[in-house]
């Protein structure tokens, strides 16, 4: 009898879980493509822009410099002694360094403005999906841009669309 009882029971636990499970509202989103229709995104593109073409014309001057360096150097190779040789070896070295670690240091504050200027859109972005989600009372939203990969979804289940209007983007 008491087998009997504890596998009714336990057999009301599992239906409730499941029963629970069916009605969970589960739907997904592409932040990729909602952020790529957010008409901020093209200001923050362009600043980001402007600030890494300032970079890049420091860059191009001392590649430049490099260039006729290395020029001069091969020219007048033959007329110069062992020493000197050296010396000027050494500023062709370190402008080469100079520029490495211009290179490397620009695209870390790149890298950094980007993340600064994209900061606020993806507050934004975030807050108008978990907005939609409490009014719409969603349990889960798959995200398929940041590698949440769904294989088929129905389109009714996409909410890319209302968050769209929700943040006033056609």
């Amino acid at each position: 009898m008491k087998k009997i009882v504890l596998f009714l029971a336990f057999g009301l636990l599992i239906s409730n879980f499941v029963f629970a499970q069916t009605n969970l509202k589960i739907v997904y989103i592409n932040s990729a493509s909602l952020l790529q229709a957010m008409p901020e995104r093209e200001k923050a593109d362009t600043l980001v822009s402007k600030f890494a073409r300032s970079f890049q014309e420091q860059i191009d001057i001392m590649m430049k410099e490099y260039q006729n360096k290395g020029q001069q150097f091969q020219s007048s190779e033959k007329t110069m002694t062992e020493a000197m040789k050296e010396v000027k070896m050494k500023e062709i070295q370190d402008l080469q360094n100079r520029i490495e670690s211009t290179q490397q240091s620009a695209q870390e504050k790149i890298q950094q403005k980007k993340q600064d200027v994209y900061t606020p859109i993806i507050e934004k972005v975030n807050k108008a999906i978990k907005a939609v989600a409490e009014e719409k009372k969603y349990d889960y939203i798959f995200d398929l841009a940041s590698g949440g990969t769904i294989v088929f979804g129905k389109e009714e289940y996409d909410i890319t669309p209302i968050v769209k209007a929700k943040l006033g983007i056609k």
